[in-house]
C-alpha cells in the first residue's frame, strides 16, 4: 500500500520550518537595529576561536536556539505577536555574551524568524531538535536570568562555570565542576553529535 504524504506530520512540519531557517541571512548579534519586530524564534551561531567550539564555529550550526514569547504567554493573556521581543532578548543574550570574560559578541551572529504566537514553542523545540545546540543540550544556563536576592542559593550554570562574567552569576554557588570540566564536556558533546 502506498503510504500517503501528509505535510501536517510533525517531522514534516519539522523539515519545512528547517528548510525555511537555513535561507535566512545572519545578522551580527552585537548590532541587532530597531528593525527587528515581533515575537519568535532565532538562532545564536558563534564564528570565534574559543577552542571547545571549533567544530561549529563556521557559523552553520547554531550554538544556542531560543524564543521571544510575547507578553502575556505564560499567564494565558491575549497575546500580541506584533511586541519587538525578538530584539529585546537578542539583546538581552548580546548582553550576557559581551559580560562573559572569555567571549566576544562581534565573534555572534543570529538569525530570527517572527512566528504566529501559537507556534512559537513548537517552533523552538523543532530547531532545538533538528540543529542540538550546544548550549541548549549541553551547557545550560546561557538564557537564564538573574533569580533576585531571595533565590541565590542556587547552583552556577554549566555556561556561566565556562564563561564567567555575569555578575549576577557570579553571586551563584560555584559549581562542583570547574571551567576546565566544562569545556571537557563540550567537546564531547560535539564530538558525539558532529555538526549538520
Amino acid at each position: 500500500m502506498t503510504k500517503l504524504y501528509d505535510p501536517l506530520t510533525y517531522d514534516n512540519l519539522m523539515a519545512g520550518l528547517a528548510r525555511h531557517f537555513e535561507q535566512l541571512p545572519h545578522q551580527p548579534l552585537a548590532t541587532i537595529d530597531t528593525e527587528v519586530e515581533g515575537s519568535g524564534v532565532y538562532a545564536l551561531f558563534y564564528r570565534g576561536t574559543f577552542p571547545a567550539y571549533q567544530a561549529v564555529a563556521n557559523g552553520a550550526t547554531p550554538v544556542y536556539v531560543g524564543k521571544a514569547v510575547p507578553p502575556g504567554s505564560r499567564s494565558g493573556g491575549i497575546l500580541d505577536g506584533q511586541k519587538p521581543e525578538l530584539r529585546r532578548r537578542l539583546r538581552e543574550h548580546a548582553k550576557s555574551i559581551d559580560a562573559a570574560t572569555n567571549l566576544n559578541v562581534a565573534d555572534f551572529v543570529c538569525k530570527h524568524l517572527a512566528v504566529e504566537p501559537v507556534w512559537i514553542t513548537l517552533a523552538e523545540q523543532f530547531l532545538i531538535q533538528h540543529h542540538k545546540p550546544v548550549w541548549n543540550l549541553c551547557l545550560d544556563g546561557f538564557g537564564n536570568h538573574d533569580p533576585g536576592g531571595g533565590r541565590r542559593a542556587g547552583e552556577r550554570s554549566w555556561w556561566d562555570t565556562l564563561h564567567p562574567g555575569r555578575i549576577w552569576a557570579d553571586k551563584l554557588a560555584e559549581r562542583e565542576a570547574d571551567a576546565e570540566q566544562a569545556q571537557a564536556k563540550v567537546i564531547e558533546f560535539l564530538r558525539a553529535r558532529p555538526p549538520q
